[in-house]
């Protein structure tokens, strides 16, 4: 965190004579790509030559209990993937135990949306040219070899591509290669945002998951302060007539305005609702307990103050208290980016201070 974070990647070799301890193998690959009902032509790509494959090229349309859908054809597919295609696999960050733990983890670690797309190539044929990523990447390499070209340029924060950023215009503008690296099973390569970079499978099939991350940034508080500004009765007057005194009035007008929505970003309330936001991404396991049922536990407001609570949890804290009556069970769901142990704790304290009272 203190010295690749953010500022230039990192390759971590799997251990020396370790045993490899992969999040996926051939096996466990060719187990997924058998749900056929999972995948669609929206998260199963077939790319040759940098260019995706149309979805009439690989797939079929099936009769389902919903109606006719298209889906990948395994022969189709297996056809394609001969003549040189590779195969992205997309979405897959629950599709097994191992991708769910080291999913949660990387998402709970930078406070980011995390996904998860399994890459299937074939020796010396290159499927995607130069090129850089809106997001962190974390490669673990899989099956066979797959060698990574790392360039010395690197785009700054980039959250969009625009229709001139071709392949061309990347390979002109990626600079001198920096660095090869030679991934092998159980290595491990940290790429930041913006960075350019291709790769290159060896020997006869390579195989590997590549774990994007994308915390939060500035943007989202633009519709954070819309809302929070439209309490403020000034953000809903009439705007001057720009003509009106010269328009130093409207210049005044902007100018307090301006003024309102620094102090609204400036308030702990505000980060609250902004670190609200950034907990919503947190990815946790789903886990059920079937048939076990879990009893509720019911609380309504008892009338005393409220013990003073900050962070995310205040916030749930106020849907509790604007409740008649509520299950902690509820709450839990309603808020479930928020760790279950702070909200029972909050609620324990309510309880305590007499701000809430349990009724079953």
């Amino acid at each position: 965190m203190a010295d690749y974070h953010g500022r230039k990647p990192l390759h971590i070799p799997a251990e020396p004579g370790g045993a490899k301890q992969s999040l996926l193998d051939w096996k466990g690959f060719n187990v997924l790509m058998s749900q056929t009902a999972t995948w669609t032509p929206h998260n199963l790509k077939l790319i040759h030559n940098g260019k995706n494959l149309s979805p009439q090229q690989y797939c079929v349309e099936v009769p389902t209990q919903a109606g006719p859908a298209l889906r990948p054809s395994p022969a189709k597919v297996e056809v394609c993937l001969s003549i040189g295609a590779s195969l992205v696999a997309n979405d897959v960050h629950t599709l097994t135990p191992e991708l769910v733990q080291v999913s949660s983890m990387l998402s709970e670690a930078f406070s980011g949306l995390v996904g998860a797309n399994v890459y299937c190539s074939f020796g010396g044929i290159q499927a995607f040219g130069t090129h850089y990523d809106l997001h962190d990447v974390f490669a673990v390499h899989l099956e066979g070899e797959k060698v990574w070209r790392l360039y010395e340029n690197r785009a700054e924060n980039p959250v969009e591509f625009t229709p001139e950023k071709t392949r061309g215009w990347l390979e002109q503008t990626r600079g001198r290669l920096m660095q090869e690296v030679r991934m092998r099973p159980g290595d491990v390569l940290y790429l930041p945002r913006g960075w350019y970079h291709d790769a290159l499978a060896e020997g006869s099939a390579s195989l590997h998951v590549s774990l994007s991350v994308t915390p939060l940034y500035g943007k989202v508080i633009f519709g954070l302060l819309e809302s929070a500004a439209m309490q403020d009765p000034a953000f809903r007057a009439w705007l001057p007539p720009p003509g009106h005194d010269g328009g130093r009035a409207l210049q005044n007008h902007l100018a307090d305005l301006g003024k309102r929505l620094a102090a609204l970003a400036a308030h702990p309330q505000f980060r609250d609702e902004v670190a609200m936001s950034q907990h919503r991404l947190r990815q946790h396991p789903a886990t059920y307990d079937l048939p076990h049922r879990k009893p509720l536990t019911s609380y309504r407001p008892g009338g005393m103050i409220a013990p003073s609570f900050t962070g995310p949890v205040a916030i749930a804290l106020q849907w509790a208290f604007s409740q008649s009556n509520f299950a902690v069970e509820d709450l839990c769901a309603q808020f479930d980016f928020i760790d279950d142990a702070d909200i029972l704790e909050a609620v324990e304290r309510a309880t305590r201070a007499g701000a809430l009272v349990r009724i079953s």
